[in-house]
């Protein structure tokens, strides 16, 4: 079998007739893409729509999902390709895990508490420095914003609480010790 033959099945070559003007030879490419048949390129077409159609139902699934079970699938898909691949949410949670200190003078610090949470770092709130109406308020304030973000709420002393996204796992309990 010639190089010619083998090279025809792979690639389109047209023959450059001798009669033409040497430029006409330079500007034509000598080695061309095979040219598709209409069926071959409604045959492409459909498969591209098809491949995109799979991603876009995969996408709508995955936005169904919980946020824990799409979590799960991502570990799960990195641990299936290699060791050495790490999402980026998860080096992100790692890289950015904060606990915030926080001691609330006026309600209004509350949506600087929730703001905090709204960027997964888990806050210590000591309510000690506060008026007690004002305490409650902000506890209520912030159970929502916890609650929306589906983290955690938990005092831990005596007006202080610990309030965490839903990144942040929380083991252990602290005895209900009166300190007054």
């Amino acid at each position: 079998m010639s190089i010619k033959n083998i090279f025809d099945k792979f690639f389109y070559l047209e023959d450059i007739e001798d009669d033409q003007a040497p430029a006409q030879a330079q500007a034509m490419p000598s080695k061309q893409a095979p040219k598709t048949t209409p069926q071959e390129a409604y045959y492409q077409e459909a498969v591209q729509k098809q491949q995109t159609q799979v991603i876009q139902n995969r996408m709508k699934k995955e936005r169904k999902m919980p946020q824990q079970q799409r979590n799960d699938m991502i570990v799960q898909n990195n641990q299936q390709t290699s060791n050495n691949v790490v999402s980026l949410q998860a080096a992100a949670s790692s890289k950015n895990s904060k606990l915030v200190l926080i001691e609330p003078r006026v309600y209004a610090e509350a949506q600087d508490i929730a703001e905090h949470l709204k960027q997964r770092r888990a806050t210590v709130v000591n309510l000690q420095r506060i008026d007690r109406d004002q305490g409650k308020r902000i506890i209520d304030f912030l159970s929502g914003t916890v609650y929306a973000l589906g983290g955690d709420i938990q005092r831990i002393g005596n007006d202080i609480f610990l309030c965490t996204p839903e990144n942040v796992e929380v083991s252990g309990e602290i005895s209900n010790l009166t300190f007054e």
